[in-house]
């Protein structure tokens, strides 16, 4: 009986560092987009996007750790790894396409992430 309530706060518990994570992503990708406006009308634009662009890949990094402790340890499917290993691959590919400028991609590939990403969140 013991083991069971353990199980169940553990599961309950990884999935809410899960649900943080998602969250912390969805912020940080929001984030992204008000400094990418500053990007175009002020001189530290530049400078608050390229911090974001590295807080983003964190938490990003961040919502894959979560996943996988929420799998793992806590018994549930693996169905978010997937989903968070895939929006790592989109924030790693976004990140090469923001250094080398190719804004044609960027931009979209930017409301996408956050889309998904807003849906994963809705999902949890």
């Amino acid at each position: 009986m013991a083991t069971q309530m353990t199980k169940t706060a553990n599961t309950q518990r990884s999935s809410s560092f899960l649900q943080i994570a998602i969250a912390l992503q969805t912020l940080t990708i929001l984030l992204q987009a008000v400094s990418a406006g500053l990007l175009l009308t002020s001189s530290y634009g530049e400078t608050l996007h390229s911090v974001g662009a590295r807080v983003m890949y964190g938490a990003s990094m961040l919502y894959v750790l979560a996943a996988v402790l929420a799998w793992k340890p806590g018994g549930g499917s693996p169905r978010p790894v997937w989903h968070a290993s895939g929006f790592l691959a989109l924030a790693s590919v976004q990140v090469v396409l923001g250094i080398a400028h190719v804004s044609s991609v960027h931009v979209p590939l930017g409301v996408l992430m956050f889309g998904l990403s807003v849906l994963a969140l809705a999902r949890r």
